[in-house]
């Protein structure tokens, strides 16, 4: 099968999902994209020139499959002579509706923000099939939907969220975890002190303050422990960095973005626990590396990270507030034996495309099946 991929915002997750899914399946995956810079005006503008390259290109395809970033209605009108008889499917890697925009934006306070959640909403309703990266993602997008379009004036078409809902279904991001295997760093290397570990963006919704906050406390209780802080930034940077380099300078070991793969997952690897305190993950790659690394998770009981672990170990590896997720670091550091007798990565090592791959090549089979009968 010939499967047209389209991906207007071809950067960091995006980009190697994309190559993944390209790289693993069995179908030939045919990738158009741009440049992942300036997210606005890709949904705006991205599917007229997404669509423009699909016109000219002289290839088969069997089947579209675009990304959240597409307006896909915009797409499918301009290619209607190409795609009229094609089935469609989208992937949501996030969505406008429910993700936490930046209170320094203005598009909120102006209400324009409006225009790209509706963006998700046509997108959705004018797919054969609608795939979400998780459970939480699925669920938390249905339920924003009703009260979203009951602000408009009229004709809110409450009633397409159902037929949304029937043509959902979660489809588990795919990733390279066993690229991560060749820098597994022996046991005898890891240090006496406990490693904690930041791997996320150095953005708000990952919420920095309360991470930090938490080993302030620690440190001013004299616990032993190193922190590495990685992660992409861009130009605004929570202030909360430049005040836990300073606060926590005895206890950094590395403070900055990787600049190779490799040096990234030596540090996975190095590291001990996970403490998590994001606010908004739809999937959450970066913790999923992580503990496919076995660095032991402490993660807040919200988002898709429940979906990530069975219910029985619940107990051990959430908590409900800072404060129990401070009570669960001390004892860790406190009783570090217990640290490196976990292996969280048999959790999650079915998001690996040697495993993923067949659930993703099994949809596609099934929706070129169910186009044509």
């Amino acid at each position: 099968m010939n499967i047209l991929l389209l991906e207007p915002f071809f950067t960091g997750s995006h980009a190697t999902w994309a190559k993944g899914l390209q790289q693993h399946s069995q179908h030939n995956i045919h990738i158009l994209s741009l440049s992942g810079r300036y997210w606005k005006w890709r949904m705006h503008g991205g599917a007229v020139t997404l669509a423009r390259q699909f016109m000219a290109l002289d290839q088969k395809v069997d089947l579209i499959l675009a990304t959240d970033m597409v307006d896909l209605t915009t797409f499918l009108a301009l290619t209607r002579k190409k795609t009229k008889d094609l089935p469609v499917a989208v992937y949501f890697h996030e969505n406008q509706l429910t993700y936490p925009w930046s209170p320094t934006d203005q598009d909120t306070k102006l209400k324009r923000d409006n225009h790209y959640s509706y963006i998700n909403f046509t997108t959705a309703l004018a797919a054969d099939q609608v795939f979400f990266n998780s459970q939480y993602h699925l669920n938390s997008f249905l339920e924003a939907l009703p009260t979203f379009l009951k602000q408009f004036p009229d004709h809110q078409e409450v009633a397409a969220v159902v037929e949304i809902a029937k043509k959902s279904q979660v489809l588990h991001l795919g990733m390279d975890l066993q690229k991560l295997d060749a820098f597994q760093t022996a046991e005898q290397e890891k240090g006496e002190v406990p490693l904690i570990l930041w791997n996320h963006r150095w953005e708000y919704d990952k919420n920095p303050a309360d991470f930090f906050q938490t080993l302030f406390q620690l440190a001013a209780q004299a616990l032993p422990f190193e922190l590495v802080v990685l992660g992409e930034h861009y130009r605004k940077v929570p202030p909360i960095f430049e005040e836990a380099k300073q606060r926590l300078s005895k206890q950094i070991v590395q403070w900055g973005y990787a600049e190779s793969w490799e040096d990234y997952a030596k540090w996975l690897w190095k590291a001990d626990i996970l403490p998590v305190t994001s606010r908004q993950d739809f999937f959450g790659g970066s913790v999923v590396e992580a503990m496919y690394c076995n660095c032991y998770p402490l993660l807040p009981f919200r988002l898709a990270y429940p979906e990530h672990l069975p219910t029985a170990l619940h107990k051990q590896y959430f908590h409900h507030s800072n404060q129990e997720l401070q009570f669960q670091l001390r004892q860790l550091l406190q009783h570090n034996n217990t640290l490196r007798k976990v292996n969280p990565q048999q959790h999650v090592q079915q998001y690996d495309w040697h495993h993923a791959v067949k659930n993703y090549d099994r949809q596609f089979d099934y929706l070129l099946a169910q186009k044509h009968s």
